[in-house]
């Protein structure tokens, strides 16, 4: 039987999949305009991915902007404080500069928000979603996750002034310069070292979780580890928990977010295809009182992976006699349809129709394949 996605692009499989995928867990799906009031987006510039925005008057004067984002939007719209959950997914149309080309683009994008009453179980949950879409996706995968209760810990050993700079060590993974930065900050050498240690470490749960616990002690921020690892346990039994690493460099932004925060990487590709995270602050800066933990999934990201469209328009090209009768022809198509083919019926060839096969229906209604 052949593919029944064969006619689908790279893309066209990948949201496919998310969607399934997102929708087994009880997310419903979010439908929003492609555009806002741009109010809404210089507020909160410094959280799109892209700070470029297209924006344009309506017909009342109002300056509106295409959607460069998603979760703005979710959060706008989403009741608060009322102790439910609201565990949305999209499928949505972005524009934003693209990473690729450099020029404004129309994005895909997949993601899953969970606004409300959020704890560790719907953080775990994020985890658990993050980590099947990456499996999902490409296979060979690695999700990255930090707490942020952690850098925000070693950050505050240092004057206000120097802390941009010790921010960029722990993005970088830079040791070399953190110890450099440290001394002129005149910190000890126990602290020195704790931030030594945890700019370098990354690696499996397993492996660095023991070490975490230690630094973070250290440090004073014991219950940032404890809460990192309860989530994690969301992978206790999994084989995809060999896929999670712990890594100090994953950050985010700390205005608008807090506690766990993760990148996802599938091999081939050398930037994060995925990212999310508790985004609390963001909440909060929005004047609601409800939590919230999601994630994107940047297709524009997967094109080197994905591949192109089949080089097929269709598994069959059907040639049918002009005679024949609809009833005829719709109930060959069902049958070829039934067998795993797409099918394409025409009473005489196309030159600029690509197709695998093509068969001939026959007075009687039997298809017989050619060659």
């Amino acid at each position: 039987m052949n593919n029944p996605f064969g006619a689908l692009t790279g893309e066209e499989r990948a949201i496919f999949t998310l969607r399934s995928l997102y929708a087994r867990y009880g997310y419903q799906p979010y439908r929003m305009s492609k555009f806002e009031e741009y109010d809404l987006y210089v507020r909160n510039k410094d959280f799109l991915v892209s700070d470029s925005v297209i924006t344009f008057n309506d017909t009342s004067g109002r300056l509106m902007a295409l959607k460069p984002d998603v979760t703005l939007s979710i959060i706008k719209n989403t009741k608060d404080g009322d102790g439910t959950l609201s565990k949305l997914y999209y499928d949505e149309n972005v524009y934003r500069v693209s990473k690729n080309s450099g020029s404004f683009r129309e994005l895909r994008q997949v993601g899953l928000e969970c606004v409300g009453d959020t704890g560790m179980q719907e953080v775990g949950e994020s985890l658990w979603l993050a980590a099947s879409s990456l499996s999902a996706l490409g296979g060979d995968f690695v999700l990255d996750v930090f707490h942020l209760g952690l850098t925000e810990a070693a950050l505050s050993l240092f004057p206000e002034e120097a802390r941009p700079a010790a921010l960029n060590c722990f993005f970088e993974k830079n040791a070399h310069e953190l110890a450099a930065l440290s001394a002129d900050c005149g910190l000890s050498d126990e602290n020195a070292e704790a931030l030594r240690s945890l700019v370098s470490l990354s690696g499996p749960v397993k492996d660095v979780m023991p070490e975490l616990d230690e630094i973070a002690l250290r440090l004073g921020a014991g219950d940032s580890a404890k809460e990192l690892a309860g989530v994690l346990t969301v992978f206790e039994g999994s084989e995809l928990g060999e896929r999670v690493h712990i890594d100090a460099s994953v950050l985010g932004n700390m205005k608008y977010y807090n506690g766990v925060v993760f990148k996802g990487f599938l091999r081939g590709i050398p930037a994060s295809v995925l990212s999310g995270g508790q985004y609390d602050r963001l909440m909060t800066r929005m004047r609601r009182t409800s939590r919230a933990v999601g994630f994107a999934v940047y297709l524009d990201e997967l094109e080197g992976l994905t591949g192109e469209r089949s080089p097929y328009d269709a598994d069959v090209l059907l040639l049918c006699p002009p005679s024949a009768k609809p009833a005829l022809v719709r109930a060959a198509e069902e049958k070829l349809i039934g067998e795993g083919y797409s099918v394409f019926a025409a009473k005489k060839p196309d030159p600029d129709l690509r197709a695998r096969r093509v068969a001939d229906l026959s007075e009687s209604g039997e298809v017989i394949f050619r060659g």
